[in-house]
């Protein structure tokens, strides 16, 4: 038989999903791959119940359903400031993950580079290689979380590199970057003729005092900046797959494409369900940051009295706890025994750096109070696995 692929070859499973499959085994509370255990706004079900006998049941148009689109381009003119023009500027895709494939191919020719803050979520270093593209790591400094300028710059500069991923807020490690820093990584692109391809499906998973901003509304960054975003973490539909990117005519028409030959088109009915989760007001999105901050601080109280050290997350909703304390040298060894003896699934800090870090576990906290109680209650014993 002739070799498999050489590109995939050094690829393994997801571990995010993999410490699912852990969880399941053990019976743990799966703080692991980060979906709510709640369920979606009643309005959107409600919806999705209307259309089950009516439809849309056939394909949407490919780069997604009018209507969908136009609703999109005003939900993000209202929080951005940015004017989108919904026929040309958006893709609706199949989730955020498609998004932001589909515009790394859009970009990258095999041999170009591109950057990514580490810690970052495992999609984008894969993501980087299915292009053909070499990904560039630049550091986030633990316990902050801060990058430096300099380092950045040298990553940037480098030849052939064509785009920096930014996921913000970012997973795993809830940062929110501040204008300043944005500043920074806009001039840094702008100086050295560089794509910005943005994760933001966060955006609205941030607690005070942060702030979100949105990097295309930086100046001189609307037509260099893709934004890959999707509606899953907002609405709480994970499983629904809606994603868009939104970008300048010409690269949107290139995201088109390739979308079309990826998966032709996102589904007709959860587009049309998922339309009324654009019209909501501004109420919903205060109610969902008062929410997700009551997660937060139930969540990370529960681990302050139970001793352990962790980053408290301006955004998104992870917690990095540090375990270098309890002796191990192997962070997949470690959450596999505090599923198997605590009953609490997590994910190893390793999976999310390139660098050699192997201190931090990622926990995540959208869940419902009584879940994140009992996790807490099982967690308290997490002391009879240091060594």
């Amino acid at each position: 038989m002739k070799t498999l692929s050489t590109r995939t070859d050094t690829f393994t499973d997801s571990v995010i999903r993999r410490m699912t499959r852990v969880s399941l085994e053990y019976n743990a509370v799966n703080l692991s791959q980060g979906f709510p255990d709640f369920d979606p706004p009643k309005q959107i079900t409600d919806r999705l119940a209307q259309i089950a006998p009516e439809g849309p049941h056939q394909y949407a148009l490919t780069w997604g359903a009018q209507n969908f689109r136009e609703a999109l381009a005003k939900k993000q003119k209202h929080f951005s400031g940015m004017d989108i023009d919904p026929n040309t500027e958006i893709v609706v895709t199949c989730g955020s993950t498609e998004a932001m494939m589909a515009s790394m191919m859009s970009v990258c020719n095999p041999g170009d580079k591109v950057v990514v803050f580490s810690p970052f979520y495992e999609n984008y270093g894969a993501d980087a290689i299915l292009s053909g593209a070499q990904p560039i790591y630049v550091p986030l400094v633990p316990p902050r979380f801060d990058f430096d300028a300099d380092v950045l710059e040298e990553a940037m500069k480098q030849p052939d590199v064509k785009a920096l991923i930014l996921c913000n807020p970012s997973n795993p490690c809830g940062k929110v970057f501040t204008y300043e820093e944005l500043k920074v990584i806009a001039d840094l692109a702008i100086k050295y003729d560089l794509y910005v391809i943005t994760d933001e499906v966060y955006e609205h998973i941030v607690y005070a005092p942060h702030k979100h901003v949105y990097m295309a509304s930086l100046p001189g960054m609307r037509e260099r900046t893709i934004i890959c975003s999707s509606l899953s973490k907002t609405y709480s539909i994970t499983g629904w797959r809606l994603g868009y990117v939104i970008a300048n005519p010409d690269i949107i028409d290139r995201v088109k494409k390739v979308h079309d030959f990826l998966t032709v088109g996102a589904a007709a009915p959860l587009m049309e369900a998922a339309l009324v989760g654009l019209e909501f007001d501004d109420s919903y999105y205060q109610e969902l940051q008062a929410h997700y901050t009551h997660m937060r601080d139930l969540f990370t109280d529960g681990l302050r009295d139970i001793g352990l050290t962790f980053t408290n997350p301006q955004g998104a909703y992870y917690v990095m706890v540090d375990i270098g304390e309890f002796g191990y040298q192997n962070d997949e060894e470690f959450c596999i025994d505090l599923a198997r003896e605590v009953g609490v699934g997590a994910v190893p800090g390793s999976s999310f750096f390139r660098e050699d870090v192997n201190n931090l576990i990622r926990l995540h906290f959208a869940k419902k109070d009584d879940t994140l109680k009992a996790a807490l209650d099982n967690l308290s014993g997490i002391w009879k696995l240091k060594k």
